[in-house]
C-alpha cells in the first residue's frame, strides 16, 4: 500500500495494492501489519457501513468529544463521495484547516482521519456506499459535529443544496461550540 501525506499532520491518504484482471479484482482492505508499518497504528474495534440513496446527501461534520474520540479509516465500496476532514486540534499549524479528497469504487482510496477532526462527506453518486474503521466504539452521550457550511472553516463542497439530516442541519458554528481538542505535537489530548 502507499500512503500520501495531506499536508495536514496525521491525516494521509492510503492507496491499498489492487490485483485485477479481466474477472476483476482483489485487495486487502485493511492489514494491522501493513498500517503497523507505515506508522499507523490503529486498534479498530468497529466497523460500519452506510448508504445514502441520492446523489447530494451530505453526512456531517461530525466527530466525537473527549473522552470518546475516534480515529477512522474510511473509504467507498459503491458510487463516489467527495469526503472531508477538518483538524479542530486547537495549536496544531493546520487548525481550522479542511482537506478534501473524492473516494470511490474506482480509485480504491482510503482517508484515514485521527482523533481531533470532524469528519463529513456529500455523495456524487445515487446510491453511494460508504464503509468505516473507527478505533473507538459510538458513544451518543459525546456525539458532535460543526455546520457543514460553517464560513470560518469555508469547506468548498461539489454541491451547492446538498440533502441534510435534521440534526446536520442544524448543528453549531465552530466559534459558538469550540474545539474539545487540543494539538500535542503529533496528535490531540483532550
Amino acid at each position: 500500500m502507499d500512503v500520501s501525506q495531506t499536508g495536514i499532520p496525521g491525516l494521509v491518504v492510503v492507496k491499498p495494492r489492487v490485483f485485477g484482471d479481466s474477472r476483476g479484482f482483489f485487495l486487502e482492505t485493511y492489514s494491522h501489519k501493513a498500517f503497523a508499518a507505515a506508522g499507523l497504528d490503529y486498534d479498530f474495534v468497529q466497523d460500519n457501513h452506510a448508504r445514502s440513496g441520492p446523489r447530494g446527501v451530505l453526512r456531517g461534520l461530525h466527530y466525537q468529544r473527549p473522552p470518546a474520540t475516534q480515529a477512522k479509516l474510511v473509504w467507498v465500496t459503491r458510487g463516489a463521495v467527495y469526503d472531508v476532514a477538518v483538524d479542530l486540534r486547537v495549536g496544531s499549524p493546520t487548525y481550522k484547516k479542511w482537506f478534501g479528497i473524492e473516494l470511490s469504487e474506482d480509485n480504491f482510496l482510503r482517508l484515514m482521519v485521527p482523533r481531533g477532526f470532524a469528519h463529513g462527506y456529500v455523495t456524487l453518486t445515487e446510491n453511494a456506499e460508504f464503509m468505516y474503521k473507527v478505533d473507538a466504539p459510538y458513544a451518543p452521550a459525546e456525539d458532535a459535529g460543526i455546520a457543514w457550511n460553517d464560513p470560518e472553516i469555508g469547506v468548498d463542497w461539489p454541491v451547492a443544496d446538498p440533502v441534510l439530516s435534521e440534526k446536520d442541519a442544524r448543528q453549531p458554528l465552530l466559534a459558538a461550540s469550540g474545539s474539545p481538542f487540543v494539538w500535542n505535537g503529533s496528535c490531540c489530548v483532550p
